[in-house]
């Protein structure tokens, strides 16, 4: 496995599409950070005394998106750039009879694979990381402090989780479909079914099941309907995650009453509270991509593969 790990490894940084897409993103990332960074510089005195360098990825002042949100679209990009072709390019050039003849298992090989695409993914995002507080500690001149560190590391390992997802569901594909374009325009449709028309489908019904809400209670019930219907998206169950992550004054996902925020003071959740409320979404998260790669392992295990 370890053959086949770096051998994929290497394959994976000198592509010209991964290199491509990593050059967009990074550009794109620099540019979003610079703008939040001098939006924060000029307006010092509005600004939070703390978590400040976490306004670097949440601000959207002086770009399109902010930088978590542009990731959030791009990232499900790298995984099935990574993995749509992993095995059906074997089969397209020949290669993956030639390959198991030798002394190499074929749990040995997807293993190798996928790990492979998980440390490109992961070096990708901790880059990221590194460029942003880089960058951030050269425009506000002090190092972000040890709770927004740990944020960023865990939204670290949660962005890497949820690539992930998309890697492993693009290796799935790629094993189900011997056609590497096949196996490409499926991993897109699903990635724009669950971006896109999830949210469309999570308002039909919550406007079926609670129409024209005329009071607060009935307004949140369906807010709740169109919360609970969207999550079926790991782009929602990332959203949130890192909506609760990267702001500390956030207590809730959704909309809530006033009587519940009846003596509540407002100030930041500490790291420990904040994990409580996104640990479900992240085991979900984890267990999509144990789902998804374990349905490609077995697949891969049974399948007949010829000369």
């Amino acid at each position: 496995m370890d053959v086949v790990f770096w051998k994929e490894l290497a394959d994976q940084f000198s592509s010209r599409r991964f290199m491509i897409l990593l050059t967009i993103i990074v550009l794109t990332g620099m540019w979003a950070t610079y703008s939040a960074g001098q939006t924060i510089r000029q307006d010092a005195e509005n600004m939070p005394t703390e978590y400040v360098f976490l306004l670097l990825l949440t601000s959207q002042s002086g770009a399109l998106f902010p930088l978590a949100t542009f990731l959030a679209f791009l990232g499900p990009l790298v995984g099935i750039t990574l993995g749509f072709d992993a095995i059906s390019g074997e089969y397209a050039r020949g290669t993956l009879s030639r390959v198991l003849s030798q002394p190499i298992y074929r749990d040995s090989l997807i293993n190798g694979k996928f790990l492979a695409g998980l440390a490109t993914v992961a070096i990708f995002w901790a880059s990221i990381l590194i460029l942003v507080i880089g960058l951030g500690m050269s425009l506000l001149g002090f190092p972000p402090n040890a709770e927004e560190l740990w944020r960023m590391l865990i939204f670290t390992f949660v962005g890497i989780t949820y690539v992930g997802f998309w890697l492993a569901l693009a290796l799935l594909f790629s094993i189900l479909f011997q056609r590497t374009v096949t196996a490409a325009l499926g991993s897109l449709a699903v990635w724009l079914f669950l971006a896109i028309f999830v949210s469309m489908i999570a308002k039909v019904a919550s406007d079926m099941i609670v129409p024209n809400p005329s009071t607060p209670e009935q307004l949140v019930q369906q807010t709740n309907i169109d919360t609970v219907v969207s999550r079926f998206s790991p782009n929602t169950l990332y959203s949130e995650t890192v909506h609760i992550l990267l702001n500390p004054i956030a207590r809730a996902f959704g909309p809530v009453l006033q009587e519940q925020l009846t003596g509540i003071l407002p100030t930041p959740l500490a790291l420990g509270q904040s994990l409580l409320l996104i640990f479900p979404h992240i085991a979900t998260l984890f267990a999509l991509v144990g789902v998804c790669f374990g349905i490609s392992y077995i697949k891969f295990m049974r399948a007949e593969i010829r000369a």
